[in-house]
């Protein structure tokens, strides 16, 4: 054969065309054979209450862009009660949810054998924001002062669940008061007419809705739960049988940007209130922005917090609430303190240190 022939063969059209057939079936398959690109994990959170100024330490770090991150894409809804954000996260509604501990060990003591039961992974509220508040005129100055004296609230505020452990606390029979329950938009509204003696409520939450009624800082008087003996945790980040068992690192990733939100908003909490007006356009940045405020310095960044650290609990204070809630909430079963905190989701010591010197 001529040498021009088999030159003609191998570079011929038809060669040059089946050879570009397998270079491109060969490329094909290798793309096929590459996995899947990953795509951020959606979380669907629950807050307590409402877009107020204390969301802000969530919603900073969805801002900011904190948990997209951690690759995460989290979605962050209003509630309506810590009860409701615990059985929302124990129905599998929502993967994690932001909610009072009481109400979680509650849940879990009432629902022994249920699948699945919600943890707390964060300590937020070290100390329970609960208080009891009155107008000055009535002349109660202390828990005392509550002897004969008509309490009112909601019948699943926190305050109101914890009372006889204030009372008891101050020598004081939890039946020498009696209860009138309302829902929370009209508890300041019974207070201002007289239609109760006093209120229990989160410390920020009712204050300034009694400020929003026209009544005065210096005509309002606080009783702070905390500072009359009751050492209740407040508010804890709570997260799903299912994504602690099936999605470890993304409950570690979310925790790692709400820590580093928190240490923005407690360096500057004005900057800070910007998110909440960009998620509810119609709150008052300044009313909302003293709530944050009174909320930090109350709940947040207290002695105790910074005592045991941002995030963390102490294992005996942890098992002395276990049994009072057992007691005062006369559960089914006695809460176990193992079963509703999981510390092992924590950030490093490092990144938790949040608190401005």
């Amino acid at each position: 054969m001529h040498p021009t022939s088999r030159f003609s063969r191998a570079f011929s059209p038809s060669s040059r065309f089946s050879r570009f057939s397998r270079l491109a079936a060969a490329l094909a398959l290798g793309v096929l054979a590459l996995p899947a690109l990953a795509q951020d994990t959606k979380i669907k959170f629950q807050l307590d209450w409402r877009f107020e100024g204390p969301s802000a330490l969530f919603l900073v770090a969805k801002s900011k862009g904190y948990f997209a991150q951690e690759k995460l894409d989290v979605t962050i809804d209003a509630g309506s009660g810590s009860g409701n954000a615990v059985n929302r996260v124990a129905s599998g509604a929502y993967d994690m949810g932001f909610a009072d501990l009481a109400a979680l060990m509650e849940f879990t003591a009432n629902n022994p054998t249920a699948p699945g039961k919600p943890v707390g992974v964060m300590m937020v509220y070290n100390d329970t924001p609960a208080a009891v508040l009155a107008l000055k005129k009535s002349g109660i100055k202390s828990p005392a002062d509550l002897k004969g004296k008509k309490l009112g609230a909601p019948v699943f505020d926190a305050g109101r669940r914890a009372w006889p452990l204030l009372a008891k606390g101050n020598g004081l029979d939890p039946a020498a008061a009696a209860w009138t329950s309302m829902e929370p938009a009209l508890r300041e509204t019974m207070l201002v007419r007289g239609d109760v003696d006093a209120i229990t409520g989160f410390t920020f939450t009712s204050l300034l809705n009694l400020n929003a009624r026209g009544v005065k800082d210096q005509d309002i008087v606080v009783l702070p739960y905390p500072q009359y003996g009751v050492r209740l945790y407040g508010n804890a980040i709570i997260a799903s049988d299912a994504l602690v068992k099936q999605k470890p690192e993304a409950v570690k990733g979310f925790l790692r940007a709400f820590a580093k939100a928190a240490r923005d908003v407690m360096a500057n909490p004005e900057a800070a209130i910007k998110s909440v007006k960009e998620r509810d356009g119609l709150i008052d940045e300044k009313l909302e922005l003293r709530r944050l405020k009174l909320a930090i310095s109350t709940a947040v960044a207290t002695p105790n917090a910074k005592a045991e650290g941002f995030g963390q609990v102490s294992a005996p204070r942890l098992s002395l609430m276990a049994s009072q809630v057992s007691d005062v909430y006369n559960t089914k079963t006695r809460v176990d303190p193992k079963a509703v905190w999981v510390p092992t989701f924590l950030p490093s010591a490092a990144e938790l240190n949040v608190f401005p010197k």
